[in-house]
């Protein structure tokens, strides 16, 4: 499948997955090359080349983990109907083999100290859960930001214990509104308001006590709700006319790489999640989680 679709005219190539977007999208936003680093596995073929070609086009330093045994991770995505449907085929591939080992590599543990802000997306939790506990630690005892993402309803299932042992450690939690059901459902908090839920989630247990947890759910065209010390804001969504709505693909990703720009300088919370609509808001006018390398954030 993945070589006929790279024969086809018009197939583009983006450095994904869920956080490699992400981290394409705040390196948009900063404008200052490597800022960002992103740690995940490849394979030894083309396209982990074009992978990190992608990748360092957009100012991402990247330090793959290269598998002899297994070929890169790909994710094929077909958009029809103006953007309105898509349906993606997702071989994880290398993706699936990214071993704590990694994190030994000098200039990779020099990379991970150097570091202030840390995200990882939920469904590393089905990779290297060791991994998730080592960055979470060493985030708690250096006091600094750890954030992650619940990334789908199934992780908070089927995964609930590696995801439960992470969440001490978790100082910022994105998820979407579905996520956030399920994981109240898992948890069983008997809530099915999404504020109600953001609030609970935000007061489950944590190591470090020198900041409050916040908790930023999405959904979609609705408000963007945080809770945070017990408290419960909401953030109106451009709301797009439907002939400007091209791919709602990384939608998600693009919401966090935004968020993350603004933290990392320091603004507060409520500049965060404005950029974060606006980096959205952008990707979903365009195909795939690309964005107009000329356009700027100005808040």
């Amino acid at each position: 499948m993945y070589k006929e679709m790279a024969g086809m005219a018009g197939v583009e190539y983006l450095a994904g997955g869920a956080t490699q977007n992400s981290m394409r999208v705040a390196q948009w936003i900063l404008r200052k090359k490597h800022c960002a680093t992103f740690m995940g596995s490849v394979g030894k073929d083309s396209f982990s080349k074009t992978l990190e070609e992608k990748a360092e086009e957009a100012g991402v330093k990247v330090r793959y983990q290269k598998q002899d045994d297994h070929p890169t991770g790909t994710c094929a995505v077909v958009i029809t109907k103006n953007g309105a449907c898509r349906s993606l085929v997702a071989n994880l591939a290398a993706a699936n083999h990214f071993s704590k080992s990694h994190l030994d590599v000098p200039e990779n543990k020099a990379l991970l100290e150097k570091a202030k802000f840390y995200y990882i997306s939920g469904f590393f939790l089905t990779v290297s859960p060791e991994t998730i506990q080592t960055i979470g630690k060493h985030a708690c005892e250096h006091n600094k930001v750890f954030s992650m993402n619940l990334s789908a309803p199934f992780l908070c299932e089927h995964f609930k214990k590696p995801m439960m042992a992470a969440f001490p450690y978790i100082d910022i939690l994105f998820s979407n509104e579905t996520e956030a059901a399920k994981f109240s459902e898992v948890q069983g908090f008997g809530l099915t308001d999404i504020r109600e839920i953001a609030l609970k989630t935000a007061s489950l247990p944590k190591e470090n006590e020198k900041r409050s947890r916040i908790v930023v759910f999405t959904q979609g065209a609705d408000n963007v709700i945080l809770a945070k010390d017990g408290k419960v804001k909401e953030f109106p969504v451009v709301r797009l006319p439907e002939e400007k709505l091209i791919d709602t693909n990384g939608a998600g990703d693009a919401f966090v790489g935004g968020f993350l720009a603004q933290l990392v300088q320091g603004r507060d919370v409520a500049d965060c999640i404005k950029c974060g609509i606006w980096a959205a808001t952008e990707i979903i006018q365009r195909s795939g989680c690309t964005f107009p390398p000329d356009l700027r954030y100005e808040d």
